[in-house]
């Protein structure tokens, strides 16, 4: 679940704040990034819980709409469907996100304005209510209406986002890519599924979480020398008006093209670049290819590259 982008995303989130307090030593640093991939995969189990919340609201609607002094005939023989929604009722049947969400104590308990409004906008949708009336009631079905719940109604709700954002500093710029795994893992869903079908795990293997503990080591811990190179190779350039998030996106690239022989330098330099679009200013990108590309080159005459594999290099 959490891929390379993400974690080469969250050590320059920490580099960054790194070098703005300087006062965390690098076991430190590991525990806020470990910390942090642990809020990432909360995100993930609190979204199917949401889900769910969406659906129990519904459900407890209707019970109270029995109990009405004056019912009409929707009170008392309300339309089910959704309550009754087969893919909600397998994941609040999972053992794997009933046992995350207890150890973990996750409630948008809270929150229940945040719900009604959810769900409340899902009703007032064209689709939902194609859905409720239809005379078809397939798991298919029931499938699509959670998707369209997850990707249009929650993935576009400003006020989700605030609520988030306020619970964990963690999640700013993680829940559209949190949604994005939830709807994946969902759409693997099927009618057959049962109550101990698991889910995604944090990182697909070691070898992630191993490159992610030693990228973030190997950017601080050789600091000194990566700051030297990039001066040696940015002559054209004033370093120190040099924009910092740059110099902290070339030292990472960095230290992944020196210790880790099984990455190709394209891999790398497209990945920095894309980061930089994103956390830098609009020319960062062809700076930054541009000194990348410089450092490569006088590495390899001083032979300090080598890449496992052919076409690595």
């Amino acid at each position: 679940m959490i891929n390379r982008r993400i974690i080469r995303i969250k050590i320059l989130q920490m580099l960054f704040a790194y070098y703005q307090s300087n006062s965390k030593s690098v076991v430190d640093l590991e525990k806020e990034l470990n910390f942090s991939y642990k809020r990432f995969y909360d995100l993930y189990y609190y979204l199917f819980l949401l889900l769910i919340d969406i659906n129990d609201y519904a459900r407890i609607k209707q019970e109270k709409a029995k109990k009405k002094y004056i019912q009409t005939d929707a009170d008392l023989n309300p339309n089910t469907k959704f309550v009754n929604n087969k893919l909600i009722s397998q994941l609040r049947e999972n053992i794997y996100i009933k046992d995350y969400l207890q150890k973990n104590k996750m409630s948008w308990v809270n929150n229940k304005n945040l719900i009604k409004k959810l769900y409340t906008q899902l009703t007032e949708t064209e689709k939902f209510n194609t859905y409720i009336n239809s005379n078809e009631n397939s798991y298919r079905e029931d499938k699509h209406i959670v998707l369209f719940c997850l990707n249009e109604i929650i993935y576009n709700n400003e006020e989700l986002f605030q609520v988030l954002e306020e619970q964990s500093i963690f999640w700013c710029d993680n829940v559209e890519y949190v949604i994005e795994m939830v709807s994946k893992s969902l759409k693997k869903f099927s009618i057959g599924n049962d109550s101990i079908s698991k889910l995604m795990p944090k990182f697909k293997n070691d070898i992630d979480f191993d490159f992610s503990t030693q990228l973030l080591r190997k950017s601080i811990i050789n600091k000194k020398e990566y700051k030297e190179i990039i001066q040696k190779n940015s002559v054209n350039w004033d370093y120190e008006r040099l924009a910092f998030i740059d110099i902290i996106i070339i030292q990472i690239a960095l230290s992944e093209i020196l210790n880790f022989p099984e990455i190709p330098i394209k891999v790398t330099f497209n990945e920095y670049i894309e980061l930089s679009k994103i956390y830098s200013t609009s020319k960062s990108g062809t700076f930054i290819n541009g000194i990348l590309d410089k450092i490569v080159v006088n590495l390899k005459k001083e032979g300090k590259i080598n890449k496992i594999g052919r076409g690595l290099v």
